[in-house]
């Protein structure tokens, strides 16, 4: 990592003072293709707040300054809504034997610096460090080759997941809500589940 960034990890209440800064980060990255989330400070801090409340949650800050240029949270699936968990207990996994890698969200100027490898390695190791953990899993949004919003250059990250050893599970899929940047309300998106045994 460029050595004007320092990175820290921190876990449930010690991430309080950090939300503001998560919130606006979420929105700012996640305005891009493929998400085009059209987000808002008062959903993202209640959102956030699950990460709070979960004494083994954990978010990977990447600081330039003080600034939060990028930011990675996981927390165990047990801690996470109702859901979450659904798509995985229709499937006979046990939630208690699950982490759920939440964003790993950087700013552009900050790309391609080796920063996700500290992302993905924060959250793996917190998640040994929990013990009885089997798997990893997080979600990505499924969108047309074709859909009107595609960046002539777009390069989906699959092949990125991959070299970090996910791999996309067929049955383990679910919708989301959201308002994309083009939508007057909010509709159901397909996201698909990815996974790693730890």
């Amino acid at each position: 990592m460029n050595n004007t960034l320092h990175t820290l990890h921190l876990s449930g209440t010690a991430i309080a003072p950090y939300l503001p800064d998560l919130a606006l980060l979420r929105i700012s990255v996640f305005r891009e293709f493929p998400y085009l989330y059209d987000g808002s400070v008062e959903y993202e801090m209640r959102y956030l707040q699950t990460y709070i409340n979960s004494p083994d949650s954990i978010a990977v800050l990447v600081l330039d300054g003080e600034t939060v240029v990028g930011a990675s949270t996981g927390l165990p699936m047990a801690h996470e809504e109702a859901a979450f968990q659904q798509p995985f207990q229709q499937q006979c996994y046990d939630p208690n034997t699950l982490f759920y890698c939440a964003e790993s969200v950087l700013l552009p100027v900050y790309r391609g610096r080796g920063i996700y490898k500290t992302f993905f390695a924060g959250r793996e190791n917190h998640a040994r460090q929990l013990g009885g953990i089997t798997h990893l899993t997080f979600c990505g949004v499924q969108r047309p080759a074709d859909h009107p919003l595609r960046p002539v250059d777009y390069v989906p990250l699959d092949d990125i997941w991959r070299k970090f050893g996910y791999v996309p599970q067929p049955a383990l899929h679910t919708t989301y809500e959201w308002k994309d940047i083009d939508e007057i309300e909010a509709s159901p998106k397909p996201m698909q589940f990815w996974m790693k045994a730890l």
